[in-house]
């Protein structure tokens, strides 16, 4: 049976200060050759440290740049001998090109199909045999691969990680391209076209958004520019992105700081800096009027939601807007929940600020009995 799920998009909150200022700061080269400071490997610079506080909340780290321009967060917890090994990559879907959507989540994919010394799937098995777990995730602004292994396997996540980073393309062949391809397709048609209600918040980001904002195109891409994909374009964006410069390695677990270290500019170290790469402007949604989209759909009740263009990420007004939307449409006690769920005229009734680096929205989501 279809219903009809009606998307409103109601103008930006005035309440908000609205500051979209670009920053254009772009991440500097470290020199090739950098001196040792004291008690630190070669190349290796300690730009921020935190010791925590007596709030037992605040999360102690230390934080280092290496001479390529990787970042590195090391953090001590001794509570176990385990490690976690997180590498994000400041490149989501908001990198992508008209036309050419989809590809950092496409990177997602090829990352676990071997790079120039790591077999096909050999990645998956060299951690869970080290008595690991691992996983990636792609969003709009960026993507990261992790794994939590026991402390002792460390040097083996490093060098996985350092390898892909390095030496991908090595292994990155037509065959593997269209494998990977066909799969994506099928996940975007479990996840969207074929979910109830999947294709809803594509439609509400085609509304929100002109058609050159970094937010227009979903994470997983387009069918079409899918389809017209080329391992080549996919290879020029790995170049283009993914340099150990526009990447953050973060390590935190039973570690020795020192020997941690040793160990990433063992690994790291040698991968040369890609290109410079600077911060996208800030784009918060813009309406000029209100606009009203209706979607029909193979689903069973219908929907409602509306969202209201707000702020960007981590602006002032972002943690109060947050906190906004839980009280109205967060949990059996918000408002949204009483007044619609308790009584009987939605079976769903949420609110959610979310946001992102370059955008927020609020989002109220009602679906309603029959």
């Amino acid at each position: 049976m279809k219903k009809l799920i009606a998307l409103i998009l109601l103008l930006p909150l005035a309440a908000c200060n609205n500051d979209s200022t670009p920053a254009t700061a772009s991440v500097e080269e470290a020199p090739a050759v950098a001196a040792a400071e004291p008690g630190l490997p070669a190349g290796i610079t300690l730009i921020d440290e935190f010791k925590g506080d007596d709030s037992g909340i605040a999360i102690p780290y230390a934080k280092y740049k290496l001479a390529n321009g990787l970042t590195v967060i090391l953090h001590e917890d001794h509570s176990d001998p385990l490690v976690h090994v997180d590498v994000t990559y400041h490149v989501g879907s908001n990198r992508e090109e008209v036309g050419r959507s989809g590809f950092a989540h496409f990177f997602e994919h090829m990352m676990f199909q071997g790079s120039a010394n790591v077999g096909d799937e050999e990645h998956f098995k060299l951690v869970s045999n080290a008595g690991g777990t691992l996983n990636g995730s792609t969003n709009s602004d960026r993507t990261n691969y992790y794994q939590t292994l026991p402390v002792n396997q460390l040097e083996i996540a490093l060098w996985l990680e350092a390898d892909r980073m390095g030496f991908l393309l090595e292994a990155v062949t037509q065959e593997k391209f269209e494998i990977q391809r066909e799969t994506v397709k099928n996940e975007r048609g479990q996840r969207v076209d074929n979910q109830p209600y999947g294709r809803a918040f594509e439609t509400l980001s085609v509304s929100l958004y002109e058609q050159d904002h970094p937010y227009f195109w979903p994470v997983i891409g387009w069918l079409e520019d899918l389809n017209r994909a080329d391992v080549n374009d996919l290879k020029r964006f790995f170049l283009r992105w993914y340099g150990p410069n526009n990447a953050a390695l973060t390590i935190g677990g039973d570690i020795d700081p020192m020997k941690t270290l040793e160990l990433v500019n063992k690994y790291f170290g040698p991968i040369p800096a890609g290109p410079d790469v600077e911060n996208l402007p800030k784009e918060p949604g813009m309406l000029e009027a209100d606009r009203y989209v209706t979607l029909e759909d193979n689903i069973h009740l219908p929907a409602l939601a509306l969202i209201i263009p707000t702020v960007y990420g981590s602006h002032a007004d972002e943690a109060p807007l947050d906190a906004a939307a839980k009280i109205m449409g967060q949990g059996q006690a918000s408002l949204l929940y009483q007044r619609l769920v308790q009584t009987g005229r939605a079976v769903q009734a949420s609110v959610s600020h979310r946001c992102r680096e370059l955008a927020c929205e609020m989002m109220f989501i009602v679906i309603q009995n029959p």
